[in-house]
């Protein structure tokens, strides 16, 4: 809540304060936001006008979340901008928070809605480490902004596997035949350069 008495009720009179908060809970979207109990600095300007206190400013903050891509964890200072009438307890304005204006009570206007909105509209909805994060390999999981030349082999198409273990087992076969001609103890053959004795 901030307390207007020191501004007065004279359209026209300003008044510019800076200050910091607790952040409140759920400031921001599921995947980024303000952290409940870290500090947003304000900095606003009041004026007093016919029907209420037009309030203008900024809050800053630092936001944690994680990228929607490859998941990495996202840290980083933003601001926001900030501007809402809240209109005298007494008036007979209707209040309206879509439109942007809202009820003081008595001499106190309370900045958390308009500061949830504030960070709720501006924050992107798939938030990013980087604008050309790669994501994550959808095979294995890899983050692949670690290993830009990380690949699979293609799939080998089911109605093909059949086939494919055919041809292994055919080289492999070879493979075996190649080695048994190589080997002269497995082709039967006597020592080089000499013919088996006769029998007499």
């Amino acid at each position: 809540m901030l307390d207007t008495r020191e501004l007065g009720r004279r359209p026209g009179s300003q008044r510019q304060v800076s200050f910091s908060v607790p952040a409140p809970a759920d400031l921001g979207i599921e995947v980024l936001g303000v952290p409940e109990g870290s500090s947003v600095e304000l900095t606003l300007r009041q004026e007093a006008v016919m029907e209420g206190v037009l309030v203008t400013g900024t809050a800053s903050a630092v936001l944690a979340g994680e990228c929607a891509r490859c998941l990495e964890p996202i840290s980083e200072q933003s601001e926001f901008d900030l501007q809402e009438l809240y209109v005298y307890d007494d008036s007979d304005i209707v209040d309206d928070e879509d439109e942007g204006v809202s009820r003081m009570v008595g001499d106190l206007l309370d900045l958390e809605p308009v500061l949830r909105d504030a960070v709720v509209l501006a924050l992107p909805f798939q938030p990013l480490c980087r604008d050309d994060c790669p994501g994550l390999c959808i095979e294995c999981g890899a983050r692949l902004a670690d290993d830009p030349d990380h690949q699979h082999d293609e799939p080998i198409d089911p109605r093909w596997a059949g086939l494919a273990t055919l041809v292994e087992d055919r080289g492999s076969a070879d493979q075996r035949a190649e080695d048994r001609a190589a080997d002269p103890a497995d082709s039967g053959a006597g020592p080089s350069g000499s013919d088996p004795k006769r029998s007499e």
